[in-house]
């Protein structure tokens, strides 16, 4: 004998079927995956990362690149694209200095020219090799899009939001460069002056931007972090920065 099932989850399925029917519909007829695809890139994301790369010109031939919370990949597609193109007038010296190293606690389908470590960050053993991997250079860009899984607990998912931009905070303070940049996802809510306020105290300048790709209704927007300020680390020689 066939058993019903209680109204309010009847409702609660049918609430739920409705909402990914919508999202779905959204995501199809979402101009930046059509273009995505037909660009062959592997996410839509690729497009957030281009408009803040053009608006402040962080990513050239030549760079070491990071990306934290890399898969599927489409922000490394877009890195590998800009530091190594396929044309005859970019000098073959600076195609051969640029590198791009991708860190995701996820599996990830490789790309040509893209060192792929998968581990998690928040693992002390996984960023010594994320650092062994840099081969005692600086990096010139560190990306970050990480976010966690939400829970639907405000304050836990805070919480979490936090942790992810303090590790890529704290690894790039430790390896960037002295004119180099973070690019990290963030989201508007609780813990979202806090992490502003420690971009200001790591970073000469901070810029937000809020690209056209992130969907209207997302909280997400993204901080530049611009010449970081390390006066207790230390150099590559053995010194200590001046304060």
């Amino acid at each position: 004998m066939s058993r019903k099932l209680p109204l309010f989850k009847m409702k609660s399925i049918v609430k739920s079927s409705r909402v990914n029917r919508a999202w779905l519909n959204d995501h199809v007829n979402d101009p930046y995956v059509k273009q995505a695809q037909k660009e062959g890139y592997r996410a839509r994301a690729a497009y957030k990362l281009k408009e803040i790369d053009e608006t402040l010109h962080l990513i050239r031939p030549g760079h070491l690149v990071v990306d934290l919370g890399a898969a599927p990949g489409a922000w490394c597609q877009y890195v590998s694209r800009k530091l190594m193109p396929k044309t005859p007038t970019l000098p073959t010296t600076a195609r051969a200095g640029s590198r791009i190293i991708a860190l995701d606690i996820l599996p990830m389908v490789a790309i040509d020219g893209v060192e792929i470590i998968q581990g998690d960050i928040g693992d002390l053993r996984v960023t010594a090799l994320l650092a062994e991997q840099l081969q005692g250079q600086r990096a010139d860009v560190v990306l970050s899009d990480m976010a966690p899984n939400l829970s639907g607990h405000g304050a836990v998912d805070a919480a979490r939001i936090e942790s992810l931009v303090e590790l890529a905070l704290d690894f790039a303070l430790m390896h960037l460069k002295p004119d180099g940049a973070l690019v990290a996802k963030v989201f508007h809510g609780s813990s979202y002056d806090d992490l502003f306020r420690r971009f200001q105290e790591g970073f000469g300048a901070v810029k937000r931007i809020k690209p056209k790709a992130s969907r209207d209704k997302s909280a997400e927007t993204y901080l530049v972090g611009l010449r970081p300020q390390f006066p207790h680390r230390h150099r590559l020689d053995g010194g200590v920065s001046p304060l």
